[in-house]
């Protein structure tokens, strides 16, 4: 199967619809499952790669953003099906150069495809347009109102930073590329070295669905390099109006730095460092303490740990119920069998987080053991409410299977120790009605800290609908206000523009009179459809 593959790939870049061979640094897909190199050899582009990805995307621009939204959502349909129709070959690739199983690959398939067609009927029901009207007032006293209208625009070409846990639905053609382009908005994407073989089939598809929808070549380029080298003369090339990111603390920072640094600053969406806390109240902990324990190793060993929400933090007071819950919680890390990480140098950082948890805290217990050097074996450690306010090591994220309990004197203590808390992608309340006063108490400390609020539940698993929500306070994200999941995604591409005494024949269909793309539009404060 892998020889099949190497023979199906090209080992090049495409930019703007053509092929092109790097001549930077060589770098191979790798199977950690195997620990073994897969072929072909894929080479890092230069500066001269990214000006003209960046020229071509800049050309493509005033037409594509002119494209109508029927015109755009059919071109995301187009590249959902085109994914689809390499499905097996995609599926062994990404499967084979992650080491993630089949049916989490499958499922990813599904999950990106989805999210195409999501926004696809968000650029039809159309209130992603954001349409205002405040029609003239000629008679008002002391001075007249002009004719006043709003619409939201595309920002211009946007830059996508692969990440490397999710080699589809946040990568090529993820939410990131999904939204910009949803919003009008060419799309760079830079892939992560952890998988370029998947990339490159993704990106053919997205480079045929543009070629089949008539729209300009430049619409799409995929680059490979590194973020230091290549990935800053992305971000600070002119032409670029706006970055998605998903990635580490320190690659997001360099990348919010040097946007801000221009002569022109762009925002840099950027989705970071999250420990995702959890935090069991005392009903909970009385009634279901066994099981929770054993739930929260599931969510916890998922994918070796390897997911942006993974619960790496719990808080709870001290009493019986906590031991239960640590009880079922040490059997079941126990018995977690040592699973494979995406890279050797994810696995490398993975391991010395939890050598320096090892020196602050108390182990609780480690999973099996594994030969592999590429292989996460699970870890869970305890501390106390005091130690951990004390220390901001202690917040650091560890990516992988590891977590950290924190005992708590009580309910006062568990609050200070959520005040205490960085942003976080999510966190997580598990309750019984006897304590919902406490919940109560708690929730009004979490909304100040999360993006993302789950009640009895755990935070592993994002769902792909409009309410959602995956951002949150810094670290989580370089933006608090912003989604970088769920159709208000596309918000982060657009920008409002006021249209004062426009001559009627020169407003666009979002703004103009008779409403001929049928939208819901604020009418002098009112929302209607007339």
């Amino acid at each position: 199967m892998t020889a099949m593959l190497a023979n199906q790939l090209t080992g090049q870049m495409i930019i703007a619809g053509s092929p092109v061979t790097g001549s930077g640094a060589e770098i191979r897909g790798f199977d950690p499952a195997a620990g073994a190199a897969l072929e072909p050899v894929y080479r890092h582009g230069d500066s001269t790669d990214v000006q003209t990805a960046a020229a071509a995307a800049a050309a493509a621009f005033p037409t594509y953003r002119a494209t109508t939204s029927e015109q755009r959502a059919q071109f995301l349909e187009a590249i959902a099906t085109r994914i689809e129709a390499v499905g097996e070959t995609l599926i062994a690739r990404a499967v084979a150069e992650s080491g993630l199983p089949q049916a989490r690959i499958t499922g990813e398939v599904g999950r990106t495809t989805g999210q195409l067609r999501l926004f696809a009927g968000v650029l039809r029901e159309g209130s992603w347009n954001g349409a205002r009207i405040d029609t003239a007032l000629p008679d008002r006293a002391p001075l007249p109102r002009p004719d006043i209208r709003q619409r939201n625009i595309a920002l211009g070409p946007v830059a996508v930073f692969s990440a490397s846990n999710f080699p589809l639905a946040f990568s090529v053609a993820g939410g990131d590329t999904a939204s910009a382009l949803a919003a009008g908005c060419p799309v760079i994407v830079k892939a992560h070295d952890a998988h370029p073989g998947t990339s490159e089939i993704v990106a053919r598809a997205i480079t045929a669905a543009v070629a089949d929808s008539g729209l300009p070549a430049g619409t799409f380029s995929l680059l490979y390099g590194t973020g230091e080298q290549l990935g800053i003369q992305l971000v600070t090339d002119p032409r670029i109006k706006a970055v998605g990111f998903t990635g580490s603390r320190t690659g997001g920072t360099a990348l919010v730095a040097a946007a801000a640094a221009r002569p022109e600053p762009i925002p840099v969406y950027a989705e970071m460092s999250s420990i995702n806390p959890v935090f069991l109240l005392d009903g909970a902990l009385q009634s279901r303490g066994p099981e929770l324990g054993k739930a929260f190793i599931g969510s916890l060993t998922m994918g070796s740990g390897q997911f942006c929400t993974n619960p790496g933090l719990i808080i709870a007071v001290d009493g019986p119920g906590l031991d239960a819950f640590v009880d079922a919680a040490r059997e079941a890390v126990s018995a977690a069998p040592a699973a494979p990480m995406l890279t050797p140098h994810i696995a490398r950082n993975y391991a010395n987080g939890v050598e320096s948890l090892s020196g602050a805290a108390e182990l609780v217990a480690r999973g099996e053991r594994s030969s592999s050097e590429t292989c996460g074996q699970a870890a869970l450690f305890s501390t106390d409410a005091d130690r951990f306010l004390a220390s901001q090591d202690l917040q650091a994220e560890v990516f992988g299977s590891s977590s950290l309990i924190v005992r708590c004197a009580d309910a006062d203590q568990m609050a200070a120790v959520a005040q205490g808390l960085e942003g976080q992608l999510t966190a997580t309340v598990h309750a019984e009605d006897t304590d919902l006063e406490a919940a109560g108490r708690l929730l009004p400390l979490l909304e100040l800290k999360a993006g993302r609020i789950l009640f009895n539940g755990w935070p592993t698993g994002v769902e792909v609908c409009h309410a959602m929500v995956h951002g949150g306070p810094f670290p989580a994200t370089s933006d608090s206000r912003t989604t970088s999941v769920g159709a208000r995604a596309i918000e982060r591409f657009l920008r409002p523009v006021a249209y004062q005494g426009v001559p009627k024949a020169l407003l666009p269909n979002a703004i103009a009179d008779g409403n001929p793309d049928g939208l819901w539009r604020r009418v002098d404060g009112q929302l209607t459809q007339s």
